[in-house]
């Protein structure tokens, strides 16, 4: 599967006032979980619209990105939510949600909203890294190439050395993406677990 950024979902036949509609901003590495639990709940009240996973890369341009998005589109919404945590912004996002009286989701960043903020941090992992359903998917995209490993490998231990595991959140029971993930870790030189946190915790958080 591609990676999916800058989409925008909607419903056909939405009035033109979007009145009792909600637009969710989201991280493009949570679109295939957000439109399955607007699959599975029914929520064709929810508009979705994505920004590029890759400003991960980059954190300081989420907070305008998300600034941006919400000036073009959040206008004829009965409300907006953003579905990203504090993603690395140093607080910048929650400031700008605050000032506009918008939700978003609580936690520093997608592995700890998907396994519960609680359970994450009191596990305090400080020599794991972890791979979600779509950093899965785009590992190469994301990791190996952004890094330079596929030009240079010799990088492995600068970037990896303080590592021991590499930990999978499994938000799906995907034979596929766990042995992709398991690759990764094999190319990491670490050693692998996989946890399942399924979508529970995350479509909690999604407005209803």
């Amino acid at each position: 599967m591609t990676q999916v950024d800058d989409l925008t979902l909607t419903r056909e036949g939405l009035d033109a006032s979007g009145r009792g509609r909600v637009l969710v901003i989201s991280c493009g590495a949570l679109a295939h979980e957000i439109l399955a639990i607007r699959r599975a709940n029914g929520f064709d009240h929810i508009d979705l619209h994505c920004l590029p996973a890759i400003l991960h890369n980059h954190p300081e341009r989420i907070v305008p990105a998300v600034a941006a998005a919400l000036d073009a589109r959040a206008g004829g919404y009965d409300r907006a939510f953003v579905a990203y945590a504090d993603c690395g912004t140093g607080g910048g996002l929650a400031a700008l949600c605050a000032e506009r009286e918008i939700e978003m989701i609580a936690g520093p960043h997608c592995y700890a909203f998907f396994e519960g903020v609680e359970a994450f941090s009191g596990r305090d992992e400080i020599d794991a890294f972890y791979l979600t359903d779509f950093l899965a998917r785009q590992f190469d995209a994301f990791v190996t190439r952004p890094l330079g490993l596929d030009r240079h490998p010799e990088l492995r231990d600068a970037y990896f050395g303080h590592y021991r595991r590499l930990v999978y959140l499994a938000q799906t029971d995907d034979p596929d993406l766990t042995a992709r993930a398991e690759a990764a870790a094999a190319s990491l030189g670490l050693e692998f677990e996989r946890r399942f946190t399924g979508l529970g915790t995350f479509a909690a958080a999604l407005p209803d």
